[in-house]
């Protein structure tokens, strides 16, 4: 298990290293055209050092990718500020996140498809604007009204990548626990489940109830995150999130641990109809 940064790091070496191999170059070629010394290319290429954007721009070019969608990601990856015009609005909140919230903010506007598990609160990505607020306030004490604020609009903020023009795909699986809590307090639950039952309903999110009546499954460990991207299954990585930081698993084996138990989860719940029907049951007092 890795911190965000330094999963960035390797994975984005690692793809560096693959589009070299598949340009016909060897490391050295490559630093000789790029204008560098052979241990550059390699130190970006193990992880071992950070490579600025401009850096991996150049490399980009050098190994002639024109894939825009790939090439926005690995320069986001680098930790560019550019996003072929998609602004990432996130830096204007940088007093108020943490490295790991950014980091995973990023990820979340790269990606291609997310499959969560939750197993305590609704995902950010499906919460109002009232329940994000309680159940920020609940997971960070202290927090000054501004920054409270600031916060939530971050929160909300994240939810335009399921209506963006290359929208996320979003598969979540609840546990009922998640709609039972009673967050923020009974009309703010009650905006919530309907929040539910109406983003449900858009093409690129898929929703399931794992109910109380499923007796024990492979999530009780706990809640996780799958991200997937298009351009290249290599970049996917699980993020397992913890109260004073997140966690990142890129190992394949990893990959295919989780995204086979997510599998067994969906397996379990509720049919998305059916799920439905129970978020509306349990809204109407079930």
């Amino acid at each position: 298990m890795q911190h965000g940064p330094a999963v960035r790091r390797r994975k984005l070496g690692a793809e560096l290293r693959e589009l070299r191999a598949s340009a016909g170059l060897t490391s050295g070629e490559a630093a000789r055209l790029a204008g560098w010394h052979q241990s550059k290319v390699s130190r970006i290429e193990t992880g071992a050092s950070g490579v600025k954007p401009a850096d991996v721009r150049l490399l980009l070019d050098v190994y002639a990718v024109s894939d825009a969608q790939l090439r926005e990601l690995l320069l986001v990856l680098a930790g560019s500020d550019e996003s072929g015009g998609r602004h990432h609005w996130w830096h204007a909140y940088r007093g108020v996140l943490p490295p790991t919230y950014r980091d995973f903010i990023s990820l979340e506007s790269q990606a291609s498809a997310m499959s969560t598990l939750e197993t305590s609160v609704v995902p950010g990505l499906l919460q109002t604007p009232d329940y994000a607020r309680a159940v920020t306030r609940a997971a960070v004490g202290g927090l000054e009204d501004a920054d409270l604020d600031a916060l939530v609009e971050v929160r909300l903020a994240r939810q335009d990548v399921l209506r963006s023009d290359r929208p996320l795909s979003l598969s979540a699986v609840l546990d009922e626990a998640v709609l039972r809590r009673e967050v923020g307090g009974p009309d703010v639950m009650a905006l919530q489940l309907r929040r539910l039952l109406d983003t449900a309903h858009l093409p690129q999110v898929r929703l399931q109830v794992l109910p109380f009546a499923a007796g024990a499954h492979v999530g009780v460990t706990g809640p996780f995150v799958i991200f997937s991207f298009s351009s290249t299954s290599d970049l996917d990585v699980v993020v397992l999130d913890h109260l004073t930081s997140s966690l990142y698993l890129e190992r394949k084996e990893d990959l295919r641990a989780y995204s086979e138990a997510f599998k067994d989860l969906q397996s379990h719940a509720l049919s998305p109809e059916d799920s439905l029907d129970y978020i509306a049951a349990i809204g109407d007092g079930a």
